[in-house]
């Protein structure tokens, strides 16, 4: 298996304006994700997110950094550099979430990328693409529905 990046391209019944407010606002971002969020959605933004973790263990904190918003069509950012370091594509995962009109609503892509840059060991390279390959199919399904329940309230 390449462990390179995780693509998805999912289809969301709102508008791209709607949607780019949902993945990019740190209070819907909690709603989705399941992170407390705090960043702004601006280039060069930086922030963090936190939730608990799965094994019970504590709080995991993850550093943010916003490469590019351009609403409603793009949102880019770098996550889970080392707090307290600036991010590179040697320290950290690139996330873009692309954002097309699509049959009266909004064609979503998503790619992560950078797993092999940073320099895990084969172990922990698999087990990270993993759980981020599991995590954004459990999480892009969350915010399908959280962003339709928003467009028919």
């Amino acid at each position: 298996m390449e462990y390179g990046s995780i693509v998805r391209e999912i289809h969301i019944e709102a508008p791209p304006d709607v949607v780019y407010e949902v993945i990019t606002k740190p209070e819907h971002v909690a709603q989705w994700w399941g992170f407390e969020a705090s960043f702004p959605a601006v280039p060069g933004g930086d922030g963090r997110m936190a939730r608990q973790r799965r094994d019970g263990a504590g709080t995991l904190v993850v550093p943010i950094h916003v490469v590019e918003a351009d609403a409603p069509r793009r949102f880019v950012f770098r996550w889970v550099h080392p707090e307290g370091q600036q991010s590179t594509p040697q320290n950290s995962l690139l996330v873009t979430f692309e954002l097309m009109p699509a049959n009266g609503g909004t064609l979503l892509r998503l790619t992560e990328v950078g797993f092999r840059e940073i320099g895990w060991e084969a172990a922990q390279l698999e087990a990270h693409y993993r759980s981020h390959r599991v995590g954004w199919d459990e999480h892009l399904s969350n915010l399908t529905a959280y962003t339709a329940g928003l467009v028919r309230s």
